[in-house]
């Protein structure tokens, strides 16, 4: 009777033990099909506070860490983890906030997104531009005048490279367009469905610490280089990125457009910082699969 109890015992536990291992295993496999793998955080930047705080009041578990004069807010959305830039206006700020961004933060990705002045006729306001190339319309080298021979814009054809790849070369005459990275711009099309305030179409971003107003000028930049769009930032945030060798795309959004009478209106700001936030997520949801 004693041996036959033991036998019984020892049953009853096998079967207890299997039971919870087998139970261990279930949850297990469970959390990780639910939990995300580690990424490195997407910075997604906008110039003034109407083009970065309404994502910044997005991010879940936000913290805010100044550097110098730039403004970050590091935060999870949608529980992936993104860091928003308040890169300030111009050139030289942008720069200094991506490169900041990307020596602090180590990001897996940058998108500089904000508001845009139209160059292109059949863009509207709301309409979105997505990156194909960026470029810098701020950098040329004028033709030779004597004094009292004037100045006339429209004879700057010369465009001055500012990233040669010949540093040696005195005169780098050269347009150059920085390529928008082809995942995030797959990421763009795959949030394009969800945006219905406007077209998005892929373009040329112009950038440059001027604010262009002359119809004339206007038009050679879109007829002879291609612009849709012109702003104050992107260019100089892809020649940053590209040096440090980190995805870039920008994203702008026609706050107005002098070329077609669109008049100015703030809430498109709002528009392209919820976009950017869903190209982001888009991004950051195919890197996790991979």
């Amino acid at each position: 009777m004693q041996f036959k109890y033991f036998i019984g015992i020892a049953s009853v536990c096998t079967a207890v033990l299997l039971s919870a291992c087998n139970g261990d295993n279930s949850s297990s496999s469970s959390n990780q099909v639910q939990e995300k793998p580690t990424l490195q955080p997407i910075v997604i930047q906008g110039a003034l506070p109407v083009e970065s705080e309404r994502m910044a009041a997005k991010l879940d578990n936000a913290t805010v860490e100044t550097i110098g004069g730039w403004k970050f807010w590091k935060g999870t959305y949608k529980g992936y983890p993104v860091v928003v830039s308040k890169t300030r206006m111009g050139m030289s700020n942008s720069a200094a906030a991506t490169a900041l961004a990307i020596q602090h933060y180590q990001p897996i990705a940058i998108i500089n997104q904000g508001t845009a002045g139209g160059h292109d006729p059949d863009l509207h306001v709301f309409d979105i531009v997505l990156g194909k190339y960026t470029t810098n319309i701020g950098a040329f080298k004028t033709p030779h005048k004597p004094i009292g021979g004037g100045s006339n814009a429209l004879e700057w054809n010369e465009a001055f490279d500012v990233l040669p790849d010949d540093e040696s070369d005195p005169e780098p005459i050269a347009i150059r367009k920085f390529e928008g990275d082809k995942e995030l711009l797959t990421a763009a099309y795959k949030a394009k469905v969800n945006y219905t305030k406007g077209q998005v179409v892929e373009g040329v971003i112009g950038s440059a610490d001027t604010w262009n107003n002359e119809l004339d000028r206007i038009k050679l930049f879109h007829t002879v280089y291609g612009t849709s769009v012109e702003e104050m930032e992107a260019a100089s945030v892809a020649q940053i990125a590209q040096q440090f060798k980190v995805p870039f795309l920008g994203i702008r959004v026609l706050s107005n457009n002098i070329t077609n009478n669109g008049a100015y209106d703030p809430a498109t700001g709002e528009a392209c910082q919820d976009y950017a936030l869903d190209v982001a997520e888009q991004y950051m949801k195919a890197k996790a699969a991979k």
